[in-house]
């Protein structure tokens, strides 16, 4: 998630930054096709779409970071709320100075778990029932902390939780309890701000015995194995010069990567040897992408628009080539 610009009637908040110079697609088709927008949210009600978890029949589970929300998209665009997390009265967040919802994980049993970042005692995983509920608070946080993306490592039953103000990475059991610090060191870490907007670890995912985190500040793309132990191993920088980069996706089982870069409304694809193509652009319908999910060949890339302030939304598109093939 981005640093959010503050609104007149309310104090917002924003993830983002530069444009990168993309390499040109390799061959004449381009490898996302048939993008079309299904949902359209509500700037002014705070439905600026965030973080992203899909169901098993396709559908869509969003984190709506302003209003508090957790919502369903159904396979026709339809929306439903399946919970709100608890209002703060006196929200101090880090560089956002309002309560948000930030990152989603989903269990495959349904259960989801969510990343909520107040200020306060209320900073944490929460967990909220598949089928909707109330949100309940699994694990504390520290409120001088940022936390943004949430992965779900379900064979070793523990959650990662992406710091961006503190720059690490937090280790939770899936079950709730302590948080431990899992990764930390200079990679994960903002940069000073100003000049930068002072957000480090940002987007996170699990994949083949590694934990993969974005750095916002930093514009790279970081991979941490992870040991027989379940420690970190040393961060390896896969990836440079992703401006605004946020959250990611992996569209198959290999290196290549789907990143959202927030500012400059694009998704990139990024290759194992760290170069890249635009496939995905504002004229595509992108509202500053928050986030990337990839089911089968279908891409997802929520919108939070709190830059260009039109329109934040869900985008779906179409992988040309099976997800073996990246």
């Amino acid at each position: 998630m981005p640093r959010l610009p503050r609104l007149a009637s309310a104090a917002t908040a924003a993830l983002a930054l530069g444009v990168i110079a993309a390499a040109p697609a390799a061959g004449h088709e381009p490898p996302v096709t048939d993008p079309h927008i299904v949902a359209h949210f509500d700037l002014a009600a705070g439905q600026t779409p965030e973080n992203i978890a899909l169901e098993g029949d396709g559908s869509a589970d969003l984190t709506l970071a302003l209003a508090r929300q957790v919502t369903h998209v159904a396979l026709d665009g339809s929306t439903r709320v399946l919970a709100t997390l608890p209002a703060e009265r006196n929200p101090d967040t880090p560089l956002l100075h309002s309560a948000v919802v930030t990152g989603i994980a989903r269990a495959h049993d349904g259960t989801l778990y969510v990343n909520y970042a107040t200020g306060t005692a209320k900073t944490g995983v929460w967990r909220i029932p598949g089928d909707g509920g109330t949100p309940v608070q699994i694990a504390k946080l520290p409120p001088d902390g940022l936390p943004n993306g949430l992965a779900l490592d379900e064979r070793r039953n523990v959650l990662y939780a992406a710091d961006s103000v503190r720059g690490m990475v937090w280790r939770v059991p899936r079950s709730g309890g302590t948080a431990t610090a899992w990764a930390t060191g200079a990679s994960l870490r903002p940069l000073p701000a100003p000049p930068a907007v002072g957000l480090g670890a940002n987007g996170i995912k699990v994949h083949r015995d590694a934990v993969w985190v974005s750095n916002t500040d930093r514009e790279t793309l970081l991979r941490l194995p992870v040991r027989p132990d379940g420690g970190a191993g040393p961060a390896e920088t896969r990836a440079t010069g992703l401006g605004g980069i946020d959250d990611f996706a992996f569209p198959g089982r290999g290196s290549t990567v789907l990143a959202a870069l927030n500012r400059s409304s694009q998704v990139v694809l990024v290759r194992r040897d760290g170069t890249r193509t635009v496939v995905l652009t504002g004229r595509d319908g992108l509202s500053n992408p928050t986030s990337v999910a990839v089911r089968g060949r279908n891409v997802y890339v929520p919108g939070a628009a709190l830059l260009t302030r039109r329109d934040p939304n869900l985008l779906l598109a179409r992988l040309r080539y099976p997800s073996g093939r990246l």
